[in-house]
């Protein structure tokens, strides 16, 4: 298929196949007798792949692994031991990350009690805004 057909099949532009080709994550396109760009079905094959673990946060290069498995011949870009460290050392990323997070919402909590727990200022109206309910400073 020319390069036009695989970019619409796999969802990307022209412009992002070349750049795959050109990082090694793509075999070279065969040339046609006209010069154009030629793919056979396993380069959508490799694009989905890439695509879908970028889709997932990874990095273009923590997808070459995967690539290189598929086009070793394996049956899935995540059969091979390398594949499977790069899937460790993204867990371990996002464990880290869940951490930061819990730590952030915990502080975030913490303050909000404190805030919640302090009278209102003089004067404040609440939601309601300038009520006359509402006692005012010294009064």
């Amino acid at each position: 298929m020319r390069i036009g057909e695989l970019a619409a099949r796999a969802g990307v532009s022209t412009r992002t196949l070349r750049y795959y080709e050109s990082r090694g994550l793509l075999p070279a396109a065969d040339r046609g007798a006209n010069g154009h760009r030629v793919y056979g079905d396993d380069a959508l094959r490799l694009v989905a792949q890439i695509r879908t673990l970028q889709d997932f946060g990874f990095e273009l290069e923590d997808t070459r692994p995967f690539v290189e498995c598929l086009r070793a011949g394996h049956p899935a870009g995540d059969s091979c031991p390398d594949s499977r460290a790069v899937y460790r050392r993204k867990i371990a990323e996002l464990d880290e990350l869940m951490a930061e997070l819990r730590a952030a919402r915990d502080h975030l909590t913490a303050q909000l009690a404190r805030a919640e727990a302090m009278p209102p200022p003089c004067g404040a109206g609440g939601a309601g805004g300038d009520r006359g309910d509402v006692p005012l400073c010294g009064g």
